[in-house]
């Protein structure tokens, strides 16, 4: 991913609700959401084998990259088997070894947050919303609080989770930044671009559903996806 917005045990409703933007090169091949053989619901990174959202019974996780200077570094291990690592409970070896990254953990035990870059860090994350792209948690960009304000009125609002997907295709530029492609929460390029839009969201009873509309390079829907599943029973 390369923004997302998570209200992690923010509402009596719904346990865990997560938004996202795939941004992504438009060449490199990806399957579309669907349930894998091991019980796992994604997609899948056809390059290097991982995904970058998913979730399985009982947990769900999102990686983003982070942007840092010399990085990314060819031959590094894929940071999209962090996210296939923790739905399937295996130990993620040594993250040292792989470009920086920020990985997004939820289980019914609580919310984690861990990084690489530039140190090693993994701490839990309180209730309420919160915001996530290619750099630190603290980082406040635009993209970022746009989805949070978005997330926030739709916990009040008491809609369906696809109505989601509109704030998701939010193009509203960054006014201190205008120029800059990459602002928006939604990319519309013809090189480099969001590739898809991810709503997952897990009532307080269990239940959950996760959304995934998909892109073409010129920003058009070329496919959506809708699974059910049960994440705590």
């Amino acid at each position: 991913m390369c923004v997302a917005a998570i209200a992690w045990s923010a509402h009596p409703e719904w346990t865990l609700v997560a938004i996202g933007n795939r941004d992504e090169y438009h060449a490199r091949p990806a399957a579309p959401l669907t349930r894998w053989d091991n019980g796992i619901l994604a997609g899948r990174d056809l390059e290097a084998g991982g995904t970058w959202l998913g979730v399985s019974p009982g947990r769900f996780a999102l990686v983003t990259n982070r942007r840092a200077e010399g990085y990314p570094r060819a031959g590094m291990a894929s940071r999209g088997g962090l996210v296939t690592g923790w739905l399937q409970s295996e130990d993620p070896g040594n993250t040292a070894a792989m470009n920086p990254f920020n990985l997004f953990t939820a289980s019914p035990g609580g919310a984690r947050l861990e990084t690489n870059f530039p140190t090693a860090e993994s701490h839990m994350l309180p209730p309420g919303i919160h915001g996530l792209s290619n750099g630190g948690l603290d980082e406040r960009w635009h993209k970022i609080t746009r989805l949070e304000g978005a997330l926030a009125h739709w916990l009040q609002a008491g809609q369906a989770p696809a109505v989601l997907l509109d704030a998701l295709a939010d193009e509203t530029p960054d006014p201190a930044d205008p120029d800059n492609f990459l602002s928006p929460p939604f990319i519309r390029n013809p090189g480099y671009g969001t590739r898809c839009s991810s709503v997952i969201a897990v009532k307080a009873d269990g239940r959950g559903t996760i959304i995934e509309r998909r892109f073409d390079e010129l920003g058009l829907v070329t496919g959506e996806t809708e699974l059910d599943f049960v994440w705590q029973t």
